[in-house]
């Protein structure tokens, strides 16, 4: 078994928060970065900014049993729990990251421990929505 780092995780110079998902409250569009956002630096409305976004807890900031390669700077791709749905956010400039490593196993394990539970996985990169299914790996 995998042990998992205690260290307290950070965003650090992280905002992929602020470019992959979409904020319908500030008509920010997937993919693109928000006009608040100082890339590197974090969001200049903070203070002020929208529910949406203050209520969105990065999966790998929130759950330390996830592994550290899924940290977004690294990764290039954004982990998040909404509802039954395990949503994983990939950087359009980098689409064949959730291929490379561990990523296809552990969205494997993901997909079997979300269906055991009545939920899902599903993979935004770009216009392409994948869901995840148990036993199927990354396509070539």
């Amino acid at each position: 078994m995998e042990t998992v780092e205690t260290t307290a995780r950070s965003c650090g110079t992280c905002t992929l928060c602020c470019r992959l998902p979409e904020i319908a409250a500030l008509d920010k569009p997937p993919d693109a970065w928000c006009r608040h956002c100082s890339e590197g630096k974090g969001c200049a409305i903070y203070t002020n900014r929208p529910q949406l976004c203050r209520d969105f807890l990065c999966l790998w900031m929130t759950d330390p049993g996830v592994p550290d390669a899924w940290r977004p700077l690294t990764s290039k791709m954004l982990v998040y729990e909404q509802g039954p749905q395990l949503t994983i956010l990939v950087d359009p400039d980098h689409p064949d990251a959730w291929k490379q490593a561990s990523f296809p196993s552990d969205l494997d394990n993901w997909a079997k421990a979300a269906q055991a539970r009545g939920h899902y996985v599903i993979l935004f990169c770009g216009d392409e929505v994948t869901k995840i299914e148990p036993g199927v790996t990354a396509p070539a």
